[in-house]
């Protein structure tokens, strides 16, 4: 294994502490004829730990080592992985490369670990060579990157050339992608103690869809529009979801992501104490493949904070302008975002129509930024109503619609009022009930 690994070269720049390095220095200590079998039984099962560990939670079967070779392929972001993931394949020197770095992983799928086992008296490999992992999707930490590990694993399986391989992860790269975003819808950031964004996936997300929202209909086809702009690369505006809590305005971003990540858009969250570091996020994300919704959640300012003018260079004033793939969708309480007070108008300077005043006008031109205003507004009585209706009909509840929206009422008046949000808790009540 040491010699096939040795001849990777576009890929070969991977961490000394990876599992196909610690086992490619098991297999050289190995053939030197110089080790403590105790030592090396530890140092391989130490591994086969990880890869058991790594299968558990993308949920890999059948042939882990073929699961973990093909998901290296698609984590690996190196100058050739990306620029397939934009352009495709092309003709060029690199492609000679790629090829003979394919050919090793090629290699790498067919290696037999017989001579490992027999040497050690293990038969660990065995085992992880034809593994049954709990094929059950409830219990699927992150599907979405389960199914599209297995699909290209089998896929390469099936390969019987150095160009079948390259042609087949070439294809990967550019239709799914390269790296976490090529796997993950949603994304979280932290600072490294390097001072350098890392981006982690949100392997839970919720998995809600545009049919699943109730009402809001105006405002949802506004946000589905001019998303739907976004992800074919025409002109798009950032947006605000003002309004009442319980209305939606979260689950419609969630159910946007869901329903056009297919399409390459992904979501990163990001908080206010993170605003500092936006210039750095969207320096990282702006030449990939991706159409990002940089993505805040109740957002709003009290009068002595400053971070919001982080937000207000980036979204518009800056020297560098945003760029095409990266749209900012916040959600409030607050129509203009910042607190005002009645101390902010005593510079106001009145003459006929006109009104001035740097106090307000300063926090007034945030919200202003954002090109899309759409207000999420507590139901009426009857819309509650329908909402209940139609959520009841959706989860299989029969009960009769008169005592239903009663036991909604006496529901509302103890749990925050009417809203979708206090609809979904009843319905959700009245499962649990049922059960």
């Amino acid at each position: 294994m040491e010699r096939i690994v040795a001849k990777l070269l576009i890929y070969g720049d991977m961490a000394e502490d990876s599992i196909l390095m610690q086992l490619a220095s098991v297999s050289k200590d190995i053939h030197s004829g110089e080790y403590n079998k105790e030592e090396l039984i530890s140092r391989v099962y130490k591994q086969v730990k990880r890869l058991l560990e790594l299968g558990t939670l993308c949920a890999f079967n059948k042939n882990l080592w073929h699961n973990y070779l093909s998901y290296l392929l698609i984590m690996d972001e190196n100058p050739f992985s990306l620029t397939c993931e934009k352009v495709g394949s092309k003709d060029g020197s690199v492609n000679h490369f790629a090829t003979n770095d394919f050919h090793a992983f090629m290699e790498l799928f067919e290696f037999d670990f017989s001579e490992i086992e027999e040497i050690l008296g293990i038969d660990c490999f065995t085992c992880i060579t034809n593994y049954k992992a709990i094929d059950k999707p409830e219990l699927m930490y992150n599907r979405n990157v389960s199914e599209k590990v297995r699909c290209l694993s089998e896929e390469l399986e099936k390969c019987k050339s150095d160009n079948e391989f390259f042609d087949v992860v070439t294809k990967f790269y550019k239709n799914i992608g390269v790296g976490a975003f090529g796997l993950n819808k949603a994304f979280r950031i932290r600072e490294t103690n390097e001072g350098i964004v890392e981006f982690n996936p949100i392997n839970n997300m919720d998995s809600v869809v545009l049919d699943d929202l109730v009402g809001y209909e105006i405002q949802k086809k506004k946000l589905i529009a001019n998303t739907k702009a976004f992800v074919e690369g025409k002109k798009a505006n950032n947006v605000l979801l003002f309004g009442d809590s319980g209305t939606g305005r979260s689950t419609c971003i969630k159910a946007i992501v869901n329903e056009y990540y297919g399409d390459g858009l992904r979501m990163i969250e990001i908080y206010k104490y993170q605003f500092k570091l936006l210039s750095q996020l969207i320096s990282q994300i702006k030449n990939r493949n991706y159409k990002f919704i940089i993505y805040m959640d109740d957002l709003s300012f009290e009068e002595d904070e400053s971070d919001y003018k982080f937000l207000k260079a980036v979204i518009e004033g800056g020297v560098e302008t945003k760029p095409d793939n990266i749209l900012i969708y916040a959600t409030s309480n607050r129509r203009h975002l910042i607190k005002e007070t009645w101390k902010d108008r005593r510079d106001v300077e009145q003459d006929g129509d006109i009104h001035r005043s740097d106090t307000m006008e300063e926090k007034l031109s945030l919200a202003n930024r954002f090109g899309i205003n759409i207000g999420y507004y507590k139901p009426s009585r009857q819309e509650y109503y329908d909402i209940i209706s139609a959520l009841a009909d959706k989860n299989g509840i029969t009960m009769d619609k008169e005592e239903l929206f009663k036991e909604a009422d006496r529901w509302e008046l103890n749990h925050g009022g009417v809203s979708g949000r206090c609809a979904q808790q009843f319905i959700n009540h009245l499962l649990g009930a049922i059960d």
